[in-house]
């Protein structure tokens, strides 16, 4: 009874924009621990998702939607930091959202105060990376306060998430040519950890069959996701390749956030 009431849970069925019907925590005074994991988990995957709708924007990739999104990730990434301090339940994590603040700051102008070139292609990514370094911290402290194995599940699940959007954003920034070495190390990693945290899920003993049902939709979407990214090379660099990868990104982000929901929804 006692961990029933410690993950209880306060959620509602809202719409995060650009995908699907998913399930989102209320307003900041109604969070729970488990509330909180997974909203940190997903400012980690925001960050990476504004990174690629801007480098998308550069290179004219579904610059429509692209503009959607950057423009509502950034919403939702204020509206979830100013939840998470007034939450944050030890002063080590409030500090880190404290930190973060000033991160995302930097980042939020870098975003929104210029036009997408190139030559500020790197400095995107850089900054991107100390955000995203910073919402992975808050986000495993907050695991590690909760005490118990689902918080764990709902942050490595929840990094799915990110990982999908950072395969992307690092295809996006090689397919422009931008810190290439960097890019193709980091989209390589990215991968890996991606399929190495599947099997993690899939042989968890909480992962109940709706949960799985939603790890195999994003299994076969990994396989079209997977084709996409292998044609970065100098012949085939064509505009068709790079779309695919971001439409099918957004797929995959769909399901791993309701796969997220339901670990988060257990009790």
């Amino acid at each position: 009874m006692k961990r029933r009431k410690f993950l209880g849970k306060t959620v509602s069925g809202l719409t995060l924009v650009g995908l699907g019907p998913v399930v989102l925590p209320l307003q900041a005074q109604g969070i729970v621990i488990s509330d909180a994991i997974n909203k940190a988990g997903r400012q980690r995957m925001l960050s990476q998702r504004m990174g690629k709708a801007w480098l998308a924007l550069g290179q004219g990739v579904n610059a429509g939607q692209a503009t959607k999104i950057l423009q509502d990730s950034v919403n939702l990434f204020d509206q979830q930091m100013a939840e998470l301090k007034d939450f944050a339940p030890t002063s080590l994590i409030k500090n880190t959202y404290n930190l973060l603040g000033i991160a995302w700051a930097d980042y939020k102008i870098a975003l929104t105060n210029q036009t997408p070139s190139m030559a500020s292609a790197s400095n995107i990514l850089a900054l991107d990376t100390k955000v995203l370094k910073l919402a992975h911290q808050g986000t495993t402290q907050l695991e590690a306060f909760s005490g118990v194995e689902l918080g764990k599940l709902i942050n490595i699940c929840g990094r799915q998430r990110m990982l999908s959007q950072r395969t992307a954003k690092y295809y996006l920034s090689l397919h422009w040519g931008v810190d290439p070495k960097e890019s193709s190390k980091e989209l390589e990693l990215a991968k890996a950890e991606f399929l190495s945290a599947m099997n993690v899920l899939f042989n968890a003993p909480q992962t109940t069959n709706s949960i799985k049902q939603q790890l195999m939709l994003a299994n076969q979407q990994w396989v079209f996701f997977s084709n996409a990214l292998n044609n970065i090379n100098s012949s085939t660099r064509a505009k068709t390749h790079a779309v695919e990868v971001f439409n099918t990104s957004e797929r995959i982000l769909q399901v791993m956030d309701q796969a997220t929901g339901l670990y988060n929804r257990i009790v």
